[in-house]
């Protein structure tokens, strides 16, 4: 449980306090070490510029004396001055420190004012940036964690509880049969999830696109076609698809895992008998590759969270799938510098994809 800051500070005063004063008290004695050597290095030299006849003080066998009493009145003033004036230009840098503690204590509703100078405003900005940022992945991480966890539990609640079925002496054969496939189900739906999850936490450490070649990109979407074909011939689906030959450039092993994902999430939701279109449009310097499915629209709630890790517009998780695929799909067109985004258009849903700086060649 997460809590609040003033009650934090109450039971935990030493905090920032402490550190705050031991922070003035360190820039009063910088300042006054400053002060004095100066005080130190301008009497001895006044002094030697005496002796030197470089300049004449004023003739007076007792002017040392006097000389260390101004000295020293004048560091005395200087410390005075520097430890009541040091709040002023430290005052930034405490709230920082009570911010950044706040973080470190889980508290992401930490902000920083607005400061005059401009130095200051640019410290507030920077903070205030990160907090959220720290704010955002929390809400993530959260959200993650349940997701995946609910995503786990279901399959391996639904083997077990099978299991136990199956443990039955007088249980019918066909029963036994129907059991032990929906356990086999359960089974690829875990590994697929996990190899998903592996694929992903790879993807998402990449942060530079390698082995990029040249490659037919309609030849590797027919491919794509095949592997997925018992999916769509089940549903008695017609795949139209274009008949033109388009080239372009990037990963191909990446962008495979794309068109996979993205047709067989048409094929997934297309109404039993419905046509599946798959296009391609070129330009000078960019390719556009679109899977079109008929159906209901997609919600504009789901629209906006379908790329993010484990959702799935579906709450009730009926429809087969692990909420990743999209995902995926996201992270690998953001390395190649693209964009896929999904709209509804004469009763079907589009999901586009992008690809910039590709130089498309048509056959």
């Amino acid at each position: 449980m997460r809590i609040p800051w003033h009650q934090m500070m109450r039971r935990n005063p030493h905090i920032a306090r402490p550190h705050f004063r031991h922070m003035v008290f360190f820039f009063t004695l910088v300042v006054s070490t400053v002060l004095a050597l100066t005080l130190l290095i301008v009497t001895l030299g006044m002094l030697l510029l005496n002796e030197w006849h470089v300049i004449s003080l004023p003739n007076n066998p007792n002017i040392v004396l006097p000389t260390i009493i101004w000295a020293l009145a004048s560091l005395a003033v200087g410390i005075v001055t520097a430890a009541l004036v040091s709040h002023i230009p430290l005052r930034p840098l405490q709230q920082l420190m009570e911010g950044l503690n706040r973080l470190s204590q889980g508290d992401y509703s930490a902000r920083l004012g607005t400061y005059h100078t401009a130095m200051g405003r640019k410290l507030s900005e920077s903070f205030n940036s990160l907090a959220t940022e720290l704010a955002n992945t929390e809400m993530l991480r959260t959200d993650f964690v349940n997701s995946f966890s609910h995503e786990f539990k279901t399959p391996i609640v639904s083997i077990l509880g099978f299991a136990k079925l199956l443990k039955r002496a007088d249980l019918p054969p066909e029963k036994r049969e129907e059991y032990l496939n929906i356990i086999l189900d359960e089974g690829k739906r875990l590994t697929d999830m996990a190899d998903n999850v592996l694929n992903l936490a790879k993807i998402e450490k990449q942060s530079i696109l390698t082995e990029i070649e040249e490659f037919n990109v309609s030849e590797q979407i027919r491919t794509c076609m095949l592997l997925l074909e018992k999916k769509w011939e089940q549903k008695k689906l017609e795949i139209q698809f274009d008949e033109y030959e388009y080239h372009c450039t990037g990963n191909q092993e990446l962008l495979k895992q794309v068109w996979i994902n993205l047709l067989d999430n048409a094929i997934k939701f297309a109404p039993e008998g419905s046509l599946v279109t798959v296009s391609i449009v070129s330009g000078p310097d960019t390719i556009a590759v679109s899977f079109a499915s008929a159906g209901e629209a997609i919600g504009e709630e789901t629209r906006k969270r379908i790329f993010e890790k484990f959702y799935q517009g579906d709450t009730s998780h009926a429809t087969e799938g692990t909420g990743l695929g999209l995902a995926i799909v996201k992270k690998i067109i953001e390395l190649h510098k693209g964009t896929v985004a999904v709209e509804y258009l004469d009763g079907c849903n589009v999901f586009t994809v992008t690809l910039p700086n590709l130089h498309p060649i048509q056959d």
